[in-house]
């Protein structure tokens, strides 16, 4: 008759987030500082924590059930393991001195060995990641698609993922799976902004991924709006909306109408793009009663701090100006202006460019001149990311176009 699986194992490690190779792991430190032997003969592996799970092995050696207390803080009964009928069993009787002995080591070694285990990882190593992530993401306000950012962004992502093998807990866990999502989806915009479409694609598929294993839907939407703004670069406006459809379904958007506005005013893009008036106008229209909704003050990431009404109107002014109503894209790039923060110094300066091709289209090719002189006062200091570069290269060259409209009248 097989044996039956130990419920009582299973469930603890379920309960704290443990797999079986980080109890072993974590079992194997706690054994060799107690016993001061650093030969790996009789280590424990992820074979034997899976034999105690399924049963096989009902009553683990010793020092293994001394380890497993100690990193459990329960007995070995508690934990659904059964001592074999000592009437049977030729074993010698374990030495009570000894076993005093064991315990009293394992005790002063538990707080060094779990330093290199599992509970080592827990909110403070959460909080430190979140505090770098948010450095990272100022660094992309100033400065705009750099390679700095996209390297800072993919160091912190890997941390993340290393420490989450050690989590402590399975909330732990998907915080930190969270974190190197945010990270990757930050590398990924930096190239989306830097014009490095092929990078930027590879860290979208790695960022959606992290995000489904943290379970964020707000981090799915993020990538989502990137996928879009990615697919726009490369001429592919259907699949821009497709994605930002996906944004738009994301739950999130249910819960709180800030997403819900972004998401709207990101398939109004795709709408203009593809020449559909009547939902790229419909799409603004429900962005702005979103966003009417939406509490300012909420905890949010730190990645969505460029939205507000600020970037609507920017966003708003790229629709209108893509649907030909030029006058309308002005005025929102004049309202964007007048509200982003100085901190937000590259979206500042793409709203001014935006405002430089509104007046171009216009036919002020003068007044689209002292415009875009301004934009490079903007970023002084800093290098221009792609995107910017591509920006000012259209308006140099709508600007060609008008003057030579001028010179056949």
């Amino acid at each position: 008759m097989p044996n039956a699986r130990n419920a009582a194992l299973i469930a603890w490690m379920k309960t704290n987030g443990w797999t079986a190779l980080e109890v072993a792991t974590a079992l194997n430190t706690v054994i060799t500082e107690v016993t001061q032997r650093t030969s790996t003969r009789g280590e424990l592996s992820e074979v034997t924590i899976r034999k105690w799970r399924s049963g096989e092995t009902t009553w683990p050696q010793s020092k293994a059930r001394m380890a497993l207390e100690q990193i459990s803080g329960r007995s070995a009964a508690d934990l659904g393991f059964l001592p074999p009928d000592r009437r049977k069993s030729r074993a010698t009787p374990e030495d009570p001195v000894r076993r005093r002995t064991l315990l009293a080591l394992a005790s002063t070694a538990s707080a060094a060995a779990l330093a290199g285990s599992s509970p080592s990882v827990g909110a403070s190593d959460v909080l430190r990641l979140r505090q770098q992530l948010d450095t990272v993401n100022a660094l992309d306000d100033q400065r705009g698609g750099h390679d700095r950012v996209e390297k800072a962004a993919l160091t912190g992502a890997q941390e993340a993922v290393s420490l989450q093998a050690r989590a402590a807990t399975q909330r732990t866990r998907q915080r930190l799976f969270a974190l190197a999502a945010d990270f990757t989806a930050t590398a990924a915009w930096s190239c989306v902004d830097a014009q490095e479409r092929a990078r930027a694609r590879t860290h979208l598929d790695r960022a959606l991924y992290l995000a489904g294993l943290a379970q964020d839907p707000a981090l799915t939407l993020r990538v989502w709006n990137s996928v879009s703004m990615l697919a726009h670069q490369q001429g592919d406006h259907a699949k821009a909306l497709a994605a930002g459809q996906a944004a738009k379904a994301t739950p999130v958007t249910r819960r709180d109408p800030l997403y819900a506005s972004l998401a709207h005013a990101r398939t109004a893009i795709a709408h203009a793009h593809l020449g559909e008036r009547r939902q790229a106008l419909r799409a603004l229209d429900l962005a702005a009663a979103s966003l009417d909704r939406a509490e300012p003050d909420r905890p949010r990431p730190s990645w969505i701090a460029f939205y507000g009404a600020a970037e609507l109107h920017a966003l708003t002014a790229i629709v209108r100006d893509r649907l030909g109503d030029t006058a309308y894209a002005e005025s929102a790039s004049f309202q964007a202006l007048a509200v982003l923060p100085d901190s937000f110094r590259r979206n500042r300066a793409l709203a001014t460019v935006r405002l430089s091709l509104a007046q171009l289209h216009q036919g002020d090719v003068d007044q689209a001149t002292a415009t875009t002189a301004r934009v490079f006062d903007e970023m002084r200091g800093a290098p221009l990311p792609g995107r910017m570069r591509s920006l000012l290269e259209r308006v140099s060259l709508v600007s060609w176009s008008v003057d030579r409209m001028r010179l056949s009248d």
